[in-house]
């Protein structure tokens, strides 16, 4: 008399093999869609209708994120509070003009080499935001 024994865990097998299959494909992916937003990054934007050019440092500096912007007239704003979280980068930097100081807020997603988001100034009692683009310089091989 034959038992159904090796069947059933034929079948057992097979879809623990699935399983394995698929929860591989997942850590791949998700590998994969882990966001870097190190490097350096050519960035433009509009304000007052006038075009705009900056260049976003981020490294990392231990456990964290740190990084610089520069602009034609400025160089390495240091960053503050530099932080990643669900593809999105958030910090500021201090924006010198004459003998303005502004703080200038950034939040920016981060897609493989691009980011596109939005800066915000205050100034008085108004709240200024923009639109912010950058794409990350190639490394040289």
């Amino acid at each position: 008399m034959k038992t159904s024994m090796p069947k059933q865990f034929s079948l057992l097998l097979s879809t623990l093999s699935m399983a394995l299959v698929l929860g591989f494909c997942r850590v791949a992916s998700a590998a994969e869609a882990k966001v870097d937003p190190v490097g350096t990054w050519k960035c433009e934007y509009e304000i007052g209708g006038q075009p705009r050019t900056s260049t976003l440092t981020i490294k990392n500096d231990g456990d964290k994120l740190a990084g610089t912007m520069d602009w034609p007239d400025q160089k390495d704003a240091k960053l503050k509070d530099v932080k990643l979280k669900d593809g999105e980068l958030t910090f500021s930097a201090v924006r010198v003009l004459g003998d303005n100081k502004y703080n200038v807020e950034y939040k920016l997603n981060v897609d493989g080499d691009k980011l596109k988001g939005k800066g915000a100034v205050v100034t008085g009692d108004e709240k200024r935001e923009f639109d912010f683009e950058g794409k990350r310089e190639k490394k040289d091989k």
